[in-house]
Formats: structure tokens, sequence, C-alpha cells
């Protein structure tokens, strides 16, 4: 695991760097503190924890931070810790976009995050996210229907690379391994035994399933499979913007977004290359999570119907985004609605 996790920081370049360890004190992110501070002479590293509380279990949560606190000092680390209750962020959503738990805890807990990391003077941030989470972030997506991009999985670096994810190779039997032979100590929280959550579910029940019945290697499988995609998407990704920069130009104004869109050659536009340009359009106005397929077939429909479309005839895409064909191109914006201004359900 020292070897694997030396190359994975060679990769991300976090040699005489400033890293900020996020730790929640369980025992992947306690592993990942415990490595990454023997690596820290070799790799000439400056280490500092970060742990965000999101106080959902009481006392327990507070448990943790403390746990951190001292894991951090018994290794000679500043510690730095942030409060981030999820639920004031549900609350102020409305009901169509309300994420889950998860969703606002992972939205802030990563928020949080960057705050820790300027206060320490950090220039990275290293999670410990692990082969085991890959495969179940791929499985959990692939059976809710993501697309392609959605099945690259967890990436090893954020775009803005900010975060990093040593451990993304390392499985959860190598860190218990790694944590045994080390005597580490590290905190359980109640709620990953249960089969409550989708993922504990996909942890506990079907991945070890598929590992007896079709595949023993299946992390590494589905890792190998969501790097492929990645890098495949990234390339993708790079014709898209080419494409977008080509056919839209956003307008910015006092009453919100609009885009005007590039209003001949949408039949000539091969299908993945025209469904990826609605999804980017549908994301920057705003609902590209409240777009379903069917949305997306009908708005290439109408592009791809260009001229024989009269001037004035518009498409209405969910949460008042409204697709209107002009006399040489279309527009794509929002009108408010009860919904949009947070009256209803969008």
């Amino acid at each position: 695991m020292l070897e694997a996790v030396a190359k994975a920081a060679s990769a991300l370049g976090l040699e005489r760097t400033r890293v900020l360890v996020a730790v929640s004190g369980g025992i992947d992110s306690s592993c990942l503190l415990d490595v990454l501070c023997e690596l820290r002479g070799k790799l000439d590293l400056e280490i500092a924890v970060g742990h965000v509380n999101h106080g959902l279990r009481g006392a327990a949560s507070h448990g943790d931070a403390a746990f951190v606190r001292e894991l951090a000092s018994e290794r000679g680390c500043r510690f730095h810790c942030a409060e981030a209750d999820p639920t004031g962020l549900r609350e102020a959503t409305s009901s169509r976009e309300r994420p889950t738990v998860q969703e606002a805890a992972r939205s802030m807990r990563y928020a949080a995050l960057e705050r820790l990391c300027e206060a320490a003077s950090a220039e990275r941030i290293a999670t410990a996210h692990t082969a085991n989470d890959q495969a179940e972030t791929v499985l959990l997506r692939l059976l809710r229907g993501s697309g392609p991009d959605g099945l690259g999985g967890i990436p090893e670096c954020s775009r803005n690379g900010r975060v990093v994810r040593p451990l993304l190779s390392v499985t959860r039997e190598q860190i218990e391994a790694w944590a045994a032979g080390r005597g580490l100590l590290w905190r359980e929280d109640a709620s990953n035994a249960g089969t409550t959550y989708a993922r504990n579910r996909l942890r506990h029940d079907v991945l070890p399933q598929l590992e007896r019945s079709f595949n023993r290697r299946v992390l590494r499988t589905l890792a190998n499979f969501a790097e492929t995609t990645r890098r495949d998407a990234e390339w993708i990704g790079s014709i898209v913007e080419a494409e977008a920069a080509a056919r839209f130009q956003t307008v910015r104004a006092a009453g919100g977004v609009s885009v005007v869109i590039q209003g001949a050659g949408w039949e000539a536009v091969p299908d993945a290359l025209a469904r990826r340009l609605v999804v980017r359009l549908l994301c920057d106005l705003g609902i590209g999570r409240e777009a379903s397929r069917a949305h997306l077939d009908r708005a290439i429909d109408f592009l791809r119907r260009g001229e024989k479309t009269p001037s004035g005839r518009a498409l209405e895409l969910p949460c008042g985004v409204r697709l209107m064909r002009k006399r040489s191109s279309f527009e794509a914006f929002r009108v408010p609605t009860p919904e949009a201004t947070g009256q209803g359900a969008c």
C-alpha cells in the first residue's frame, strides 16, 4: 500500500507541497493520514488535517472531531475543523431540486474543505476515496441511468487540480491490512452497517455477490472501466467545448441568462454530439438535472428542423426553459415561473 500511494502521490504532483488531508475519523481517512505521514520525508510534504463536522449523529459527531484532533496532534500536524449542517441547504431548496442528505453533506463538505485549505495555506486537498468507493459509484450511477460521463466514476484529481485522491487504486482489503499491521484505531459510523442507503446495499450485498459469482476482481474491473470511460469523456469533452463555442453565444443580462444558438447545420451533427451539446445548453440554463431523455430528443428534433420551423415557434422545456426559433437562429432562455421563483416544485 505504501508503494501504491507513493506512486499515486507522485503522479498527482504532491511532492514538495502543503496538503490538507481530509480526515473523517473512519478507517479509510485515518489510513490515508498515516500513509502520507510515513511518506512525508520522501515526498517533502507539509501536512495539515481538515475535519468537517456535519453534526448529524449528535455526540458521536463531536466524538469524531475530538478523535481526529488527537490523530493530528499525535502526528505533529496542524488541525483545522469546520461545522457544516446539511439540513439548512435542504430547507433552502425547492422540493424538486432538493438534494438528499448525502448530496447536501457532500456539497457542504467540499465547500468547507476549500475554506479549511485556505486557512491552512495548503495547496491541495487529499481525500480518502478508495477502489471500493469507485466500484460502488460506477454501479450506483449505472443502476440509476447515468450516461457515459457519469460512468467515469470518481476522478483522481478535480478539474481545478485542487482535490486529489491518492487511495483510488487501493482496495478496502489493503486498507484493513495496513491498519491491522500498524495497530491503527479509527471511528466507526454506525449508519455504514445498515442497508437504508443504496450505497450500503451495494457494499454489503451486491458487490460481494458479484465477486463470488462472476468476477473475484470485480473492484479492479470496475476501476479500470471507470478510468477508460473517464479518459474517453475528457477527449470527447474537448470536442463538445469546441462545438459549443462555435454554436452557442451566451448573453447575460439583468433578466437572466439566454443562449443564442446557430440556426443552420444541426441536421448534420451526429446524434451523440447533438445530445451532449443540448445537455451542455440545458446545464448552462440550470435545468440539467430536470431534463429527461425525452426532453433531449425533442430539443434535438426542434433544432434539426431549422428553417422548417416558423420564426417565433417555441419548444417548452422543464422549469420555464423555452427554446425558440428566430429568423436565422434559435434562442434558449428561462421564463420566470412560480416554480423557478421558489413558489412551486421546480
